[in-house]
């Protein structure tokens, strides 16, 4: 095989392991965005369960302060019957003091079931405060093994830049730029095998005499598709297992209209 053609697969190959690193790395921020999210999902449960049960004891100082407030008059009201003349009068507190008195009975009624609520609440504080710990110890896990893998996926993807850089040095700069400009229309695959007496990428069929000079052992021109214009090579049946282990990096496309 041509050198120069070797050595653009060599890159292609090269390219196609960056290009899957590069997407991995991006699924990284989106992996530590979803632990993020469980745990705030998790601490606004607390926040809501806390905000309840301090409404919920808020209302139970009022109830509280209400049945004072009505037992208190309630019991003025009793005292004053002492110094009631008519009986007219003396109906009329006996009044005041049975509506002071069904007020204060709402009241306790009201205190008693804030006093419930706030079992549960406490209840659920502390369900959601042990949920939120959970969630978070699972998180810390979660979130060193990302952060691990990052890690590696980062290291090998220097490696790989500067394998780039190593096998880009042996190419020409304008057969490199040649290379780029291919690549960037087609998902970074700028050369396609010739198989069947076609290209692999779209189904162009090869014209003969390409075919043949393709094949020819001294030929040093590269060829193009005439319909992907992607750089075309071909890997003779039974060649040597050093030649063939370069096109194997790079993935099939699929056929193209």
């Amino acid at each position: 095989m041509l050198k120069l053609l070797q050595n653009l697969l060599d890159l292609q190959g090269v390219d196609v392991r960056l290009r899957d690193l590069r997407a991995r790395l991006a699924t990284f921020p989106k992996k530590i965005a979803a632990v993020d999210a469980r745990i705030a999902t998790a601490r606004a449960a607390v926040d809501q369960s806390k905000a309840a049960q301090f409404a919920t004891i808020k209302d139970r100082k009022k109830y509280e302060l209400d049945v004072e407030q009505w037992k208190e008059r309630a019991r003025k009201y009793r005292d004053q019957t002492a110094q009631i003349k008519t009986n007219e009068a003396y109906k009329a507190l006996q009044h005041e003091i049975q509506m002071a008195e069904e007020e204060m009975a709402r009241s306790e009624d009201r205190l008693l079931e804030q006093m419930v609520n706030a079992e549960e609440y406490d209840r659920q504080v502390k369900a959601a405060e042990k949920a939120l710990k959970e969630i978070e110890d699972v998180a810390r896990v979660e979130r060193a093994n990302i952060e691990a893998d990052k890690a590696t996926v980062e290291k090998e993807f220097a490696g790989l830049n500067a394998e780039r850089a190593r096998v880009a040095a042996e190419i020409p700069e304008d057969m490199t730029d040649h290379y780029d400009r291919i690549a960037k229309k087609h998902d970074g695959l700028a050369l396609a095998e010739v198989r069947d007496e076609k290209c692999s990428a779209c189904g162009m069929i090869v014209r003969p005499h390409v075919f043949q000079e393709m094949r020819r052992s001294g030929s040093t021109e590269l060829f193009h598709c005439e319909t992907c214009t992607r750089i075309l090579y071909y890997i003779e049946p039974g060649a040597s297992a050093a030649s063939a282990a370069a096109p194997a990096a790079q993935p099939s496309s699929p056929a193209e209209s």
